[in-house]
């Protein structure tokens, strides 16, 4: 389909608005709101941040690489985008959604494209009781915190804390200790996507514990419920010569 209404966005770096100008004089300006693709201008921070924006809308988005990470970004190139999307291939994925409840009871939910973690608020440990579809699967784990990702969140965070990389077709999630204490050895789980992972905070007013999903922040959570939401998609296209799952297979054999 060469006729798409295209709508771009960009980061708030010199080089993604020169690319912005640039592109909106060649292409046209247009409302993300109107359009049926958006175009997004920057790295993979800003690509998440579209991806978010635009959730609601159930249009794909096609990244091009105008910041620091790329690694769910397409190259960038001026000429013959229409063409290039056209051609272009579509994943869609579902996130996660975390519910996260404070120690005084307030409630928050959230969706996350990468991951849902759980992090030490201050220097001392945090320890953390898992539950898997509501059966406990580890009554005390003492680590900076832990964290739940999806295939294509598996190569962000995840991976910096040595956690697993997952083929997209993998239909898992993965579950992946942030420098792990006690049990020191445990490396984490691979669960099946349509697992519940329930994760209770333990001496909370001693050892308080953030949540984040993706952007949001929720502090000094006392439970956190991460579940897959099958009624969000979201929609990337990835040029067909350096898809999604080629970038993940090809990052196992990277040195």
């Amino acid at each position: 389909m060469t006729d798409r209404r295209i709508a771009f966005v960009a980061a708030d770096t010199p080089a993604a608005q020169d690319a912005l100008a640039a592109l909106n004089a060649r292409y046209g300006a247009l409302d993300p709101s109107e359009a049926d693709t958006i175009v997004a201008l920057g790295g993979d921070g800003f690509m998440l941040e579209t991806l978010h924006s635009w959730m609601a809308r159930d249009v794909p988005v096609f990244g091009m690489h105008r910041g620091t990470v790329g690694f769910l970004m397409n190259r960038y190139d001026e000429s013959g985008l229409r063409e290039r999307l056209a051609r272009a291939q579509e994943f869609a994925m579902y996130p996660l959604r975390m519910r996260a409840t404070t120690v005084d009871g307030k409630v928050t939910e959230a969706v996350a494209v990468n991951e849902v973690s759980m992090l030490r608020q201050t220097r001392q440990a945090a320890k953390l009781r898992i539950m898997v579809d509501g059966r406990e699967r580890m009554n005390e784990l003492i680590c900076d915190g832990a964290l739940v990702c999806t295939p294509a969140g598996s190569t962000a965070y995840n991976l910096s804390v040595n956690g697993p990389l997952l083929p997209l077709d993998a239909n898992v999630l993965a579950l992946t200790p942030i420098s792990a204490f006690r049990p020191r050895r445990w490396r984490g789980a691979l669960l099946p996507l349509s697992a519940t992972v329930t994760i209770d905070v333990l001496e909370g007013d001693k050892r308080p514990v953030s949540a984040v999903a993706d952007r949001d922040e929720v502090r000094e959570v006392a439970r956190v419920d991460i579940k897959q939401d099958r009624n969000v998609a979201i929609r990337f296209l990835f040029d067909p010569e350096h898809n999604l799952e080629e970038r993940i297979l090809a990052e196992q054999f990277t040195p």
